[in-house]
């Protein structure tokens, strides 16, 4: 998997949200976790393109923070329904929802710890 920049069509969110999707399929399909290189690389480059384009903040006219990107990819993959017909029927999720629910959870995780790291950067940083 090598690393493709930016293209130049659709808004700078779509593509950082395809490529979060792409890299998160990825993983999936390949059972990979998404803590180590080369995932965890290139999904943080994705965050910091993020961040450099003012996304990163709840009030930002496109918000990619972490609860509002796992909800686009939970709808995207279906598994938001999936959740609520598992509630409904009172069943497990299928495996492969799940997979996928878990691989969206360790996004989750990730994507918020850069953002605490990043917003208290310059209190560790930036001391005369």
């Amino acid at each position: 998997m090598e690393s493709e920049p930016l293209e130049s069509s659709g808004s700078l969110a779509e593509q950082v949200i395809d490529q979060i999707d792409e890299l998160l399929q990825h993983a999936v399909e390949e059972s990979k976790p998404l803590e180590v290189d080369p995932l965890r690389g290139r999904l943080f480059e994705l965050f910091v393109t993020a961040d450099g384009a003012g996304f990163l903040s709840e009030d930002a006219e496109t918000d990619l923070t972490a609860d509002t990107l796992c909800k686009l990819l939970a709808s995207r993959w279906g598994l938001d329904s999936a959740a609520q017909e598992s509630v409904a029927r009172q069943q497990q999720l299928p495996a492969g929802d799940l997979v996928r629910m878990r691989i969206l959870w360790s996004f989750l995780r990730l994507w918020m710890e850069w953002t605490y790291a990043w917003q208290r950067w310059h209190e560790f940083h930036d001391r005369d």
